[in-house]
Formats: C-alpha cells, structure tokens, sequence
C-alpha cells in the first residue's frame, strides 16, 4: 500500500482547515478574552439553559476532563457559574453569569465574519457543514463498533 503525502490526505485537509478556521477565529475572540474551545463552551451556554456539564460535553465532543478546567477559567473569568443540581447531586450545572449573557451581546459578529472569510454561499456552507458533520458521525459509528468487537 503506497503512503500518502499530507497534501494528498482527507485527515490533513480536514486538520489543517480546523486550524485555519481557529487562526481566523484568534483576533476576533482576543478582544473578549476567549479561546476557541471556550467560545464553542460559551455559545453552547447562550443556546441551552442551564445545562449538565455532561450536556455540554456531548454538545461541543469534548469529556468532562477536558471541560472542567475550562469551566473552571470561564468561572474564574466571572462568565459562569457551576453548582450542584439540587434534585441529582451527582450533577453539575452551568449557569451564565450576567457578564456570560453580556458576551454573547459582544459575540454576535463573530459568524458572520466568518462566514464573508470563507466565501461560500450559504447553501454551500450548509452543505459542507453537514458533510463534515455525516463524516464525523460514519468514524464515530465505526469507533463504537470496533468498540464492541474487543
């Protein structure tokens, strides 16, 4: 079986546009003192209310272990706050704070300059989102399957 070079593989060219994308997200999301990953944690907080950590978890693909010290420098940020569910201990939920919901106000060019860089229609957008996502999901079905054959 012959190697490819990384200009010939699908995984490179899926890595290096990820990275691409978050150098183009870097300057916008520096002035509201976030990171990528914490602006996917944020906008997941603007849509959803309330939610479990391990809400959060399935909604960005990220495990708890990874969350919980973003959570923690978004707390320490004053974006958020986390506190034991009431009704199940064993559950932690995000609150935004007042300075969380204000940032989403600060936030809300950030799509849309996004999306006049990347120069696609919206059709095309849409499209090439739910390819990538179609493609996530077929390795995420093979990963649970190989799982179950060990």
């Amino acid at each position: 079986m012959t190697t490819l070079a990384p200009h010939d593989m699908l995984c490179f060219a899926l890595y290096s546009a990820a990275h691409a994308m978050q150098q183009a997200y870097k300057p916008l999301l520096d002035p509201l003192d976030l990171t990528y990953p914490q602006f996917l944690l944020m906008s997941t907080l603007w849509h959803k209310e309330a939610p479990t950590v391990s809400e959060i978890g399935e909604e960005v693909h990220l495990e708890s272990n990874t969350l919980s010290p973003m959570l923690k420098k978004l707390e320490a940020k004053g974006f958020l706050t986390r506190q034991r569910d009431p009704s199940d201990e064993r559950q932690v939920r995000i609150h935004l704070t007042e300075a969380g919901r204000e940032l989403q106000s600060a936030a809300s060019d950030i799509a849309a300059c996004i999306f006049a860089q990347s120069c696609l229609t919206e059709n095309q957008a849409i499209a090439l989102r739910d390819e990538v996502n179609a493609l996530r999901a077929r390795f995420k079905s093979d990963e649970n399957r190989s799982d179950t054959k060990s």
